[in-house]
């Protein structure tokens, strides 16, 4: 039993470890579920596409009280029991994406949002987070090759990119016993392997 999280920017390629590692924990024998944030139960799913909606005017403490909501709705209904049957979650952002994106991005402050997420979690942490650090502009590449339209947080542009990978790398000095930076640069199968190693000392 652990609750993995894996953070970073979009265009970072955390879907596709999420994936592969879920895959390669599966074949170790332990029970893997994958989730995302926001998402992986109805209510949070509809704030999902609330919060990423271009077409919608929201203001930033709004936006973070949303992400929170969603949070606490997929803790309770989804995260607490599968951990509690033993399985290990693997979760796509968590609440170390409110406090970069919100607190770090929007300028709302670290502490303001980490209050708010600690009410909205009931104090569930990770046992380890994955921070996949690409500089920005070449994560906006990526998201732009797959060909889809900009949801509205990717459209806040570079500087708001910057003070987002910023916080992400105060938050992992921070904590480095628990975010471990992986170069998500290099190719998936060379990602995995540092994800792997980055586990390796867990308990499951």
């Amino acid at each position: 039993m652990a609750l993995i999280t894996i953070e970073g920017v979009d265009g970072t390629g955390k879907t596709t470890l999420a994936h592969a590692l879920a895959d390669a924990l599966g074949r170790r024998g332990q029970t893997v579920r994958c989730l995302r944030e926001p998402g992986g139960v109805a209510v949070s799913e509809a704030i999902r596409a609330l919060v990423k909606d271009p077409a919608l005017v929201i203001g930033d403490r709004a936006e973070a009280l949303l992400y929170a909501a969603a949070r606490a709705q997929l803790v309770e209904e989804r995260l607490l029991p599968a951990l509690a049957a033993g399985e290990t979650v693997i979760l796509d952002r968590y609440i170390d994406s409110s406090l970069a994106y919100q607190g770090g991005g929007r300028g709302l402050g670290v502490g303001a949002v980490a209050a708010i997420n600690a009410f909205a979690a009931g104090g569930l942490a990770p046992d380890r987070t994955l921070w996949l650090d690409l500089a920005p502009e070449l994560a906006a590449a990526r998201a732009t090759a797959r060909g889809e339209a900009p949801d509205r947080l990717e459209q806040a542009g570079e500087a708001f990119y910057a003070r987002v990978r910023a916080a992400y790398a105060a938050l992992a000095a921070a904590e480095p016993g628990r975010i471990i930076r992986i170069d998500a640069g290099q190719s998936p199968e060379a990602v995995l392997d540092a994800a792997l190693t980055a586990l390796a000392d867990l308990t499951f």
